[in-house]
């Protein structure tokens, strides 16, 4: 048996994957202030309702993405070449407000009396100007109360011995990383905010994986940012891998979705109940190692996935001006929408609750009911405001949230070349089903794919990740590559017996600023004329940095579904467009058949699926609806 669990801001899901390949899914509510007793309690469950003699355990985790997003990490010193103390502050001095006159600037993971220079020098070649002579750094670093260390001196991607002699002189001192460890790769700015990351999350992460190690009767591993799995001993040393956890769940569930439909690519709606995650994937998902996280850039690969805080959550309010705004802010799983009988403010669920799109009883399979009430009186509040009644107040919270993942899927597309209208959208997330009908009508894309596990696709997909690690080596100036390579084959057959090799290198023209990844054997200049317009086979190329990866492939499960005996639909009166009416509303069952039309309202557990006029509903061989427009 294997357990996949994502642990959400609302919700943590969770997929059971039997011996006989049937998959079962339920939701437990999140804790935020102890996340790892919801997943105990899951587990727990699984143990007493399928009494499996063993289990592997798959989790993605938010644990370092909240403490990063919300500030809360470990107190964390950073150490660098002595005059490079202002690194952190500095950072590349862009503006990101251009316009912006009076522009907030990011406060640092670490404050400049936590940063520590070494008495070093390494030059670019990785030749020591300077031999390291720690001094009193020990000394004051542990007066400092600094419970987490990140190493990183400067051009120790092409020779790290200075680094790894400074982690044996602080060993004792706390948390140590070092960036020869986390990213050895060019660019000493984001090598260091890589590397802090790691340090400032790490140490939570270390002991919440080290609770889930002892308290849980099974093995565990973690669902890493790249889309493949890192077993929970690894990750607690490597953090910052794990930002993306849960939302890289979606994307190789997504992707999974996308081949069984018949599609070689496709865009990703990923609808939760804190923040919308969105992407662009082919059959395997796109990776970056340019990403930033709360404006801090992280080099370590990861899925291409673009953010943004709306999720049924996502609180509406009025701003100065008069006009109505959702999100970025949350009500989270505490107190959470008004409609769950804790908390005060307007969410795009409640919205929902007001235009009937949820029932009382519907939430979670009817597990959690809502409260009808509550909801209504807090949509009211924000109409009062803004002088609309409670229903038009209610529709204009969805059509705002709608734009807002508009502009999201915009961005994986439109902004980067891509035509939205090419692409099938595939949606998951307990909201995803709800929105999508409208942001494709919007977009002009004619394909949306719900699957059938849609509220815990995050969860099932991280049963179909491979255990991968990435490897990295910063290499410019040189042009022997092969001892770099084979050091790095030797360290991944080390970590992972029998695993797939696959090399590929970060090229670029000489005098380019930033690179392109490109497999061994491939078309530098090919793969340059398809992202940028342009390439120049006759101008000269240089390698910064070798990839390595390293994959150990799982056996996935068919996701083949069996022919279910339909069942009857009902008459619901819900707000559909601009107006009341009454709809078809039943589970997928009562939707059975050939060239069936919205609109209709299908209820699944965990997720809703609004299908306006004009959309036609026909499903797969993996259960999975086929909407077309």
């Amino acid at each position: 048996m294997r357990l996949g669990i994502d642990s959400g801001g609302t919700f943590t899901d969770f997929v059971v994957l039997a011996d006989d390949g049937t998959l079962t899914s339920f939701k437990l509510r999140s804790n935020p202030a102890n996340p790892a007793a919801v997943i105990l309690a899951g587990i727990a469950r699984v143990k007493a309702e399928f009494r499996p003699k063993q289990a592997d355990v798959v989790h993605g985790s938010t644990v370092a993405t909240n403490a990063l997003l919300e500030r809360k990490g470990a107190k964390t010193a950073f150490v660098t070449t002595r005059g490079f103390e202002d690194l952190v502050a500095i950072g590349r001095q862009n503006r990101p407000e251009l316009y912006n006159l009076t522009p907030q600037i990011p406060r640092p993971l670490v404050p400049r009396e936590l940063c520590f220079g070494a008495d070093e020098r390494m030059l670019f070649d990785g030749s020591a100007e300077r031999p390291l002579l720690p001094g009193d750094l020990r000394k004051r670093i542990a007066a400092s109360g600094a419970e987490s260390i990140a190493i990183c001196l400067l051009h120790s991607c092409q020779n790290d011995a200075h680094e790894r002699r400074l982690l044996e002189e602080l060993q004792g001192l706390g948390y140590l990383c070092a960036s020869c460890d986390v990213s050895p790769e060019f660019r000493e700015f984001e090598r260091a905010s890589t590397t802090i990351i790691n340090a400032y999350v790490g140490p939570l992460m270390d002991r919440y994986l080290a609770q889930l190690e002892r308290d849980c009767p099974w093995p565990v591993a973690v669902m890493q940012s790249n889309g493949g799995l890192l077993r929970a001993a690894e990750a607690r040393s490597h953090a910052v891998r794990t930002i993306l956890s849960g939302p890289a769940g979606g994307i190789v569930g997504a992707v999974e979705i996308a081949v069984k439909a018949g599609f070689k690519q496709a865009l990703t709606f990923d609808m939760g109940g804190t923040s919308t995650d969105v992407a662009l994937a082919g059959t395997r998902p796109r990776l970056t190692t340019e990403a930033r996280v709360d404006t801090f850039p992280v080099r370590v690969p990861m899925l291409d996935i673009h953010t943004v805080g709306a999720g049924g959550g996502s609180i509406a309010w009025v701003d100065p001006g008069g006009s109505l705004q959702v999100g970025p802010q949350s009500a989270g799983a505490v107190p959470g929408p008004a409609c769950y009988g804790t908390g005060e403010a307007a969410t795009v669920t409640d919205a929902h609750v007001v235009l009937g799109r949820i029932a009382p009883e519907q939430l979670v399979g009817g597990e959690m009911r809502l409260d009808t009430t509550r909801a209504e009186a807090a949509v009211a509040r924000i109409g009062q405001q803004l002088g609309l009644d409670m229903v038009a107040t209610a529709a204009a919270i969805v059509r705002v949230a709608n734009s807002n993942m508009e502009r999201a899927i915009r961005a994986v597309s439109v902004e980067r070349g891509e035509d939205p209208r090419e692409f099938p959208l595939i949606a998951f997330g307990g909201g995803g089903g709800l929105h999508a009908c409208e942001i494709a009508e919007e977009l002009g894309v004619r394909t949306v794919i719900v699957p059938k596990l849609a509220g815990a696709l995050s969860a099932l997909g991280m049963l179909l990740a491979d255990r991968v690690r990435d490897y990295s080596a910063g290499v410019l100036g040189t042009t022997n590559f092969e001892p770099a390579y084979k050091a790095l084959e030797r360290q991944a057959r080390k970590d992972m017996r029998g695993a797939v090799l696959e090399r590929s290198a970060d090229l670029r023209y000489a005098g380019q600023s930033y690179e392109l990844n490109v497999v061994s054997g491939g078309d530098f200049h090919a793969e340059h004329q398809r992202v940028y317009g342009y390439s120049d086979p006759a101008r000269p190329t240089e390698v910064v940095t070798l990839r390595l990866r390293a994959c150990l492939p799982v056996e996935r499960p068919s996701l083949a579904v069996k022919r279910e005996k339909p069942t009857e639909s009902i008459l619901r009166r819900l707000h559909v467009g601009s107006s009341w009416r009454k709809v078809r509303t039943g589970p997928r069952t009562a939707f059975v058949g050939s060239g069936q039309k919205g609109p209709a309202l299908i209820l699944d557990y965990g997720s809703t699926t609004l299908v306006p006029a004009g959309w036609v509903i026909r499903f797969d061989k993996a259960g999975s609806l086929i909407l077309s427009r």
